[in-house]
């Protein structure tokens, strides 16, 4: 049997230290796309949306992977991310999924998915150490745990944790970057 992963995650503090003006290393991950992306190094605007895992067809999920909530989801976030892609880029904002999967798995998934973005992989967890990111072990190995960090000039500018909905997260991104200007206009009035 078992258990509804679907329920409303608790804030189990796992991210509160992520705050705004943390300062990301520089750390080069690999990028699906080739080459290396230092998160901490890099300039301008960048939407961060870290997940545990995402399955391919005819490969079984972790073992007890149903058993954890917030563990499903990353599938339709990273759809999500992609459809809203331009919404983003719009905004001169780049977007970056990443996990600890290795950058074979990630280039499969953007080509399956047609994933306009970079796929960034932390499988040695360097970015994991030197941040404190949450995970979780299923079937004997750790996983991230789900959030997102607005990265700007190298500094995390918000960070969404935990991730509710991962299908209308990106969405829910969006939506808090507009309130954000939103709520920056009529200050400036």
């Amino acid at each position: 049997m078992t258990t509804d992963t679907t329920a409303s995650l608790e804030d189990d503090g796992g991210a509160r230290h992520l705050t705004p003006g943390t300062v990301l290393p520089d750390i080069a991950l690999p990028s699906s796309r080739g080459g290396m992306v230092s998160l901490g190094a890099r300039r301008g605007v960048s939407v961060v949306y870290v997940y545990p895992w995402t399955g391919r067809p005819g490969v079984a999920d972790p073992a007890g992977w149903d058993d954890i909530p917030g563990a499903h989801g990353s599938t339709p976030e990273t759809e999500g991310f992609r459809d809203y892609y331009l919404k983003f880029r719009s905004q001169r904002i780049e977007v970056f999924g990443l996990s600890a999967q290795p950058s074979e798995h990630h280039q499969e998934l953007a080509s399956r998915l047609a994933v306009p973005f970079a796929f960034l992989s932390d499988e040695h967890f360097l970015l994991k150490e030197a941040l404190n990111l949450p995970t979780f072990d299923a079937g004997g190995s750790p996983y991230f745990k789900r959030l997102t960090m607005l990265v700007r000039d190298g500094r995390i500018s918000h960070t969404f944790y935990p991730v509710q909905q991962p299908a209308t997260h990106a969405r829910e991104v969006l939506e808090w970057l507009d309130e954000k200007r939103r709520a920056a206009v009529s200050s400036s009035s």
